[in-house]
């Protein structure tokens, strides 16, 4: 399916709450981080619920159920049942279900999650690459996760068992900075055995089709603090996003961000959706604008005039780097820009 290239973030003279029936909202990095909620995440999303619009927990992370993260967000002020949330656990089980005999024993590498999700389906989860096992299943496990476990799934698949992974994210955000995540895991992996896995989470289609058919959204605004999961898998879904500068992306990212990685809105955190979104106007001759800024795609660098909100310079700034890298990835000096509006 083509798309067109997305040269600038879009506009709405709605509230985003309103625009679209339901937020599918990343967890890590968007509600809490290291398990405290992030500012205004809580108040904001209340809000939204008020205003009628449904919100649905969509994460890569496969440690733990959905009833577990229900009663973490519901502990945080966010109520929420288990039906609310959606893992990658959830939709690497189907995936799974769909290519393997009903009952089959899958050897599990990650957290309760994964065997919550696979009992779901109908499987049998199992601990030994001993066991007898139709496929490998990889989650992230967490910290304490045991250096044999990998070899456990090196073991199978170096037999030529199926092996699936929940997600691929390197990294999680948590309360001390940034740690490896799943993707690191599988990377060990891989290494050790030359195998590629099949992968379920974000941004790939079996975490889509998880989503919506859990929710059955029909206008979803896919909410998210990453570029390589959250964003691009709204781009592959072919439905909006709202990016959120409380994780792992910060503007140079953005700027540089290329067609797949363009959120269609930007914003500073979860009051995003309580609000519409500013035009940005212009073009390349005159500079675009947005409040009281004005950007443009110099030689070398992007360049930034003007003043007032933060948020619409950086918009601006979007869309001078993405109208200039067109179907690429901006390679302009941005630190200057940046710089001026405290970014």
């Amino acid at each position: 399916m083509s798309r067109s290239v997305r040269t600038r973030p879009g506009a709405s003279g709605r509230n985003l709450s309103e625009a679209y029936d339901t937020a599918l909202l990343d967890l890590d990095g968007v509600v809490y981080a290291g398990g405290d909620a992030i500012a205004y995440a809580v108040e904001s999303l209340a809000a939204a619920r008020t205003g009628g619009m449904h919100l649905a927990y969509v994460t890569n992370n496969a440690l733990r159920t959905p009833d577990a993260v229900a009663a973490h967000l519901t502990e945080l002020g966010v109520p929420a049942g288990a039906d609310d949330v959606i893992t990658s656990a959830q939709a690497v089980a189907r995936l799974i279900a769909d290519q393997v005999p009903a009952g089959a024993r899958v050897l599990v590498i990650g957290g309760e999650g994964l065997r919550v999700a696979l009992r779901e389906r109908g499987l049998v989860p199992v601990e030994s690459a001993d066991d007898d096992p139709a496929a490998v299943v990889q989650g992230y496990g967490g910290p304490e996760l045991p250096w044999g476990r990998f070899a456990e799934a090196c073991y199978a698949v170096a037999r030529g068992v199926p092996w699936y992974a929940s997600n691929t994210d390197l990294t999680i955000p948590g309360a001390r900075g940034i740690a490896p995540g799943n993707g690191a895991a599988v990377e060990v992996v891989r290494i050790a055995t030359g195998a590629d896995p099949q992968v379920a989470g974000k941004p790939l289609p079996p975490m889509h089709r998880e989503t919506i058919l859990r929710t059955g959204a029909e206008r979803p605004l896919v909410v998210g603090d990453r570029l390589d999961t959250d964003i691009e898998g709204a781009f592959n879904g072919g439905v909006d996003s709202l990016l959120v500068l409380t994780g792992v992306t910060d503007g140079a990212r953005l700027l540089a961000a290329p067609p797949r990685h363009r959120p269609t809105y930007v914003d500073a955190d979860l009051r995003g959706l309580l609000t519409g979104q500013p035009e940005v106007t212009g073009d390349e001759d005159g500079g675009f604008r947005c409040g009281g800024w004005t950007a443009s795609a110099g030689r070398e660098r992007l360049e930034l005039e003007g003043d007032g909100e933060a948020l619409d310079g950086l918009r601006a700034l979007c869309a001078a780097a993405w109208t200039a890298a067109g179907d690429s990835g901006c390679e302009l000096d941005t630190d200057k820009a940046l710089a001026r509006l405290g970014l």
